[in-house]
Formats: structure tokens, sequence, C-alpha cells
């Protein structure tokens, strides 16, 4: 693999431990700050944020990349990570919690500019490939990242924030001396005004072709939500599983999802096409939810999760048709409003899923893998009406 893809795929790789790590340790993280036993809410809200500022500032560093370059923001943002992470590991209050949960979702933001940095980089047949090695990077994160959590959060629930921002430091260093620039920068000002995050989503509902594969990039991201908003809760009331299990949990979940997403997607394409991709990760991932909704041990939830894997095959392919879309001069923009669509399904969905689960709690804790079925089978339809369509311009502003 080219030295480049190496230090891309690595900060995906270490954005996915940001976002994983945290979720074994929050419940206990929260109860020791705000000194309450129900923490649902405040886990929802949390979510929430970092998912806002990704809304936000996920279109913003795409422009910013496509007149800059991609390298100075990717540098930046891995610099602002390391410090982050730093800050948390000491922040004793709740409003410092949500500030440095705002300051990670800012710079994680950073995944519109890795896929622009792929595109720039991959011809077209490469693409579904790589972008299932982009998806992968963030199996390995998961892996990484809940299992870290959990076990140095059973020493000190602050100790997993120390150890992501060493390795943040690592990969800001390995970024600086080994990332070439894959494009050359504009020369043209830049317009205050296309920062603006909801800006781009015009240039999506001027474009007919763009609306429903954006649409698909939420609900895609909105069934993801959960797990982050409700794994931990239904693991520890469920089995009463601690830390640690919790993030083996999560990391099993993550293997299965990082060896599908590095080695299917290619062969399911070729085989399937792009849309009987996506269909085939959709019913993977509905037969799996299904079992863990009315799971009763443990190891059922570890039996199940090679079939989970199969839902792992769907983004890639979705995302690789998505790149066809738009021209080259236009990838990052568009990268960035699909980052958008994602976070604002994560904006949404965790309130939504977090409360939820306050209703099912106590009767069902299950049903709320039912209700991501659910969720899953409004893609069905969309998937089905799809219609792949040969790159063109996109409408201006």
């Amino acid at each position: 693999m080219k030295k480049p893809l190496i230090v891309i795929y690595t900060a995906l790789v270490l954005d996915a431990v940001g976002i994983g790590l945290i979720f074994p340790i929050l419940p206990a993280l929260l109860r020791d700050v705000t000194h309450a036993e129900n923490v649902a809410p405040y886990i929802g809200v949390m979510t929430a944020l970092y998912a806002v500022m990704q809304f936000i500032f996920a279109p913003v560093l795409g422009s910013l990349s496509d007149r800059l370059g991609r390298r100075p923001v990717l540098l930046i943002s891995l610099a602002g990570a390391a410090v982050n992470y730093l800050f948390l590991a000491f922040a004793p209050a709740l409003w410092m919690l949500l500030l440095g949960r705002a300051v990670a979702g800012l710079t994680s933001a950073n995944v519109s500019v890795a896929s622009a940095y792929i595109t720039d980089v991959s011809t077209e047949d490469q693409r579904a490939r790589r972008f299932g090695l982009f998806n992968a990077m963030f199996g390995i994160g998961f892996i990484i990242g809940p299992v870290l959590g959990g076990a140095l959060g059973d020493h000190w629930v602050r100790l997993p924030f120390i150890a992501a921002a060493a390795l943040n430091g690592c990969n800001l260093l390995l970024a600086w001396f080994a990332l070439p620039e894959s494009r050359t920068p504009s020369r043209e000002k830049i317009d205050v005004a296309a920062l603006n995050p909801l800006r781009p989503l015009r240039w999506v509902f001027s474009a007919r072709s763009l609306l429903p594969i954006t649409l698909l990039f939420f609900i895609f991201a909105a069934t993801g939500e959960v797990y982050g908003t409700c794994w931990a809760l239904w693991g520890s009331d469920t089995f009463r599983w601690n830390g640690l299990w919790i993030g083996l949990s999560l990391g099993a979940f993550g293997v299965c999802q990082a060896l599908a997403q590095a080695f299917l997607p290619g062969p399911a394409v070729r085989l399937l096409g792009e849309r009987g991709a996506i269909l085939t990760g959709v019913a993977g991932a509905c037969a799996a939810l299904v079992v863990m909704a009315f799971a009763t041990r443990g190891w059922m939830v570890f039996a199940v999760m090679p079939v989970f894997a199969l839902g792992g095959i769907g983004a890639p392919a979705l995302q690789s048709l998505a790149t066809r879309q738009v021209d080259a001069s236009q990838q990052g923009r568009f990268q960035g409003v699909l980052a958008s669509a994602v976070s604002l399904a994560s904006i949404i969905c965790p309130l939504v899923f977090s409360s939820f689960y306050l209703v099912v709690r106590e009767r069902w804790p299950g049903a709320i893998w039912l209700s991501v079925v659910l969720v899953y089978l409004i893609m069905v339809p969309l998937v089905l009406r799809l219609r792949v369509t040969q790159p063109s311009a996109a409408p201006a502003l």
C-alpha cells in the first residue's frame, strides 16, 4: 500500500478510536461527574453535541481542503485532536466534558477531507476496494477504541483519553513527515459565504441525482448511532456486563466489520452490483439485530457477529456509487455534504434512540434493536428505485 494511504487510513482509525473509546466508560464517567444514576439523557446529549460539530465543520473542512489542499487541513485537525484528548483527561465538570466532546466533533470532521484525498489518488475501478478499506479502518478503530476504553477505564475512567492523545500525537508526526499533498490548491480566494454548513445542502437539493444518495447516507448513519448510544446501557441491563465486557463485545463487532469491509465490498460489487451489495448488507444487519433483540445470553451476541458483518458491505458500495455523481473538482464539497448528512443523523438519532430506550428499558431492553430494523427497512424501496448515473457537472449555487 502507498505511504500516503497508510497515513490517511491511520488517521481514520484514530478518529474511530476517539469515538469508540468513550462508549464503555461514558456511563461511569457521567455518573462520576453528575452524581446521577440515570445517565441515558446525558449520553444522548453528548453524542448529539459531537455530531452537531461534525455537521457544522465537515463541509467547511471539505471546502477548505479544495482550496488550501488536503494536507494542511488534516494536519491541523490531528493536532487539535491530540490537545483535546488531554483536556478531556482532566476535565472535572460536566460543562468541560461537553466542551471537550464539541472540540472532538470538530476535529473528527476531517473524515470528509480523508474521503476526498482517497478520491484524488484512486482510479474509478479502485474506489470500491479503497472505500471498503476506508470503512474497515473504522472497524479497526472500533476494535481498539472500545476495548482500550473498557480495559483502561476499569483502572481509571480518564486513562483512555491520555492513551488517545498519545496515539493522535504519533499520527500527527507520521502525517507531517509522510503525507504529500494530493491536489494542487486553488488560487481562488476563499468565499466566506461558501463556508456556511447549510449552503452545500442547497446544492444537493438543486441536483436531483444527488438527493437519494444523500438520503441513504443519512439513513445508514441513523442506524449506526444506536450502538454508541445504547450498547453499553443494554449490555449492562441485559447481561450485567462491566466495562471490559462491553468493550470486548464492541471490539468483536469491530473485528467482524473490519474483515468484511476489507475483503468483501469489491467482490460483492462485481458479483451483485452496487445496488445488490447494499441490499445484501441491509439483510445481514437486520437478521443479526433480530437475534440481538431476543438474546438472553451474552454468548449469543458474539455468535451473531459474523452475520452482522454482512451489513458492512453496503456503505462502501454506496460510497463508491456516490463518487461518480460529481466531477473531481467538486469531490471535497460533495464528501463534505455526505459527511454533513451523516452528522445530521448523528444529531437527531442519539436523542431519539436514548429516549426510546428509556421507554423500553424496564420491560424489554432488546426492543431497541427492532427499532433499528424498522429504520433499515425504509432504505429498501429507496435503493430499489435508485438510478445509477454517470458523473456530470453539478449545478452552480
